[in-house]
């Protein structure tokens, strides 16, 4: 058994992928199924996208700062890419990833 984290979500796995909750497992059933009826395509996980690159803060190296998507996908049907994310609830953090996303990226994130 896996153990639990604060948000008393359980690490799930399906197809050898461990995943953050069984919501983010069911979504992934869902998107196969999708991309195996060609509604959708390229199906990845896990994608990383730098919001603020690694720096030099009064002489200390601050690691950068990303968001890493649960799901990218192309959408068929509109032609376009879909970021992904899973959530039971919006941490703040989450919440200023959001924002950075649209502004860096020009990227909407899609919430399940």
């Amino acid at each position: 058994m896996y153990k639990q984290n604060k948000y008393r979500n359980k690490i799930t796995e399906l197809d050898g992928i461990k995943f953050h909750s069984r919501k983010e497992a069911a979504r992934y059933s869902e998107l196969k199924l999708l991309e195996k009826g060609k509604a959708i395509s390229d199906l990845r996980l896990q994608v990383k996208y730098e919001l603020i690159p690694k720096l030099v803060i009064n002489g200390k190296t601050e690691r950068a700062i990303s968001y890493v998507a649960d799901f990218v996908y192309i959408d068929n049907v509109y032609s376009n890419e879909v970021v992904e994310d899973v959530k039971g609830m919006q941490t703040d953090i989450f919440k200023i990833k959001y924002r950075l996303m649209k502004q860096i990226y020009d990227i909407d994130i899609k919430i399940t």
